[in-house]
């Protein structure tokens, strides 16, 4: 738990120079303070700050990973694709060029 530290002695010294009363000045201190504390247990430490900017690493690099894995297989996928283009045009041109021959002679 974040513990915050308040002086509440001299905030209440402040509020009495800028024209509070002794009660105005330290009920308000009280309040503040109370405020304080309790807000204090969601605040982030150090500490869940570096464990947060693990984590969001870790998932990071996963989804790079996957990413990369996704490329990969589909730079495969792509290549295949022109071999298979490749082969259906040549075996294209060579029946063609055997009906051609085939028709003129």
């Amino acid at each position: 738990m974040t513990a915050i530290t308040f002086d509440t002695l001299a905030y209440v010294k402040t509020l009495r120079e800028a024209g509070f009363n002794e009660g105005q000045a330290e009920a308000q201190a009280s309040a503040l303070a109370t405020v304080l504390k309790s807000g204090a247990a969601e605040l982030a430490t150090g500490r869940d700050i570096e464990a947060l900017r693990v984590s969001i690493k870790q998932d990071t690099d996963r989804l790079e990973s996957r990413l990369n894995l996704s490329e990969e297989r589909t730079e495969g996928r792509f290549k295949l694709l022109q071999w298979m283009l490749g082969f259906n045009l040549a075996i294209s041109v060579a029946l063609l060029w055997i009906l051609i021959r085939t028709t003129t002679a």
